[in-house]
């Protein structure tokens, strides 16, 4: 008899400015999930944010495929979780603080991992081009907090720029980050797993443009060379790769991440920040490193669906009253 086929459901697309890049994701998973197995629907989120909430209860497990707010945040986490349904990824929690740059870098610092210096500034507040200047040097980098895809980023050498800057990030978000420059290789790694996480090959992003922006991301194919596996030192491998696992761990997350990194001229390893759905493009990082470190993406998938069906088990079985 045959073996019964599970009910995959690959949500996509969404309010966020990242809907396009999602669209992109889902098709290369929808393609790349094995239809022996698994019997795939599409659920599409348009950019208003609508779909039938009553179609979850169909699945066997729900890939979220939704990059930046109201799909990466914790926001679709949570209705998946009071839905009863096992979903691929990071929880509520680990969503949530994956995507606020500002509360990710506070727990960064009290777990000791090394990060670049940073400011946060609130809707309403205000702070001076001068001060930005004295306090984090130049050039700066200013980022909507809750925001993926480098959207909304601005890099800013002079108090022109930075005015601009501020209020472009205010667009996208009511709490804006602002960061010193850290002149280094950008090194990227995928981590993969629950309680025993594991990190791949680090690959680094050789940026041409000015950094690596949405548009050198998306739009410009010339604008940077994605260099797998990255030429690294066993060393700077080793502790890149650890790193990433405890980012991973201390920002509580689950399934996968991809964990991004600077690394200077003198060896010194800053993370930047973990993005907890990572870009599932033909050409994404996340799929592409642990295809390099021996895992084919069907294989990944089948991996990730087991992660959400495994936490889910394990979920279920605590109690849920006193009695």
């Amino acid at each position: 008899m045959a073996k019964k086929k599970l009910k995959i459901g690959v949500l996509f697309g969404g309010k966020s400015a990242e809907h396009e890049v999602s669209l992109r994701s889902a098709e290369n998973i929808f393609n790349a999930l094995g239809k022996d197995k698994y019997e795939i629907t599409p659920i599409k989120i348009n950019k208003n944010g609508k779909f039938k909430l009553d179609i979850f209860k169909n699945f066997d497990v729900i890939f979220p495929v939704l990059h930046g707010p109201f799909g990466e945040d914790g926001s679709m986490q949570g209705l998946l979780k009071v839905a009863g349904v096992p979903y691929v990824g990071a929880g509520v929690l680990g969503s949530a603080v994956g995507m606020d740059k500002d509360v990710m870098k506070r727990l960064l610092r009290d777990a000791g991992i090394p990060i670049g210096k940073f400011t946060t500034l609130k809707l309403g507040e205000k702070i001076t081009f001068e001060k930005a200047k004295k306090d984090l040097g130049l050039p700066l980098f200013i980022k909507p907090v809750n925001m993926g895809s480098s959207v909304g980023v601005s890099k800013v050498r002079n108090e022109k720029e930075f005015n601009q800057a501020i209020k472009k990030a205010f667009e996208f978000d009511t709490k804006v980050i602002i960061e010193e420059f850290i002149n280094g290789r950008e090194i990227e790694c995928s981590v993969l797993g629950n309680d025993k996480p594991i990190a791949s090959v680090p690959g680094e992003v050789i940026v041409k443009d000015d950094f690596y922006s949405y548009n050198t991301k998306y739009i410009n194919e010339n604008g940077a060379i994605i260099q797998i596996p990255a030429k690294l030192s066993k060393k700077s491998i080793k502790e890149i790769q650890e790193l990433s696992v405890k980012t991973f761990k201390t920002l509580s997350c689950e399934g996968f991440g991809r964990v991004d990194s600077f690394l200077t001229k003198s060896g010194k390893v800053y993370i930047n920040e973990i993005n907890t759905i990572p870009g599932f493009t033909s050409i994404s990082m996340y799929p592409k490193l642990w295809e390099a470190s021996g895992l084919p993406l069907p294989k990944l998938l089948d991996k990730l669906i087991e992660l959400a069906i495994e936490r889910f088990k394990k979920e279920q079985k605590l109690k849920t009253t006193v009695n």
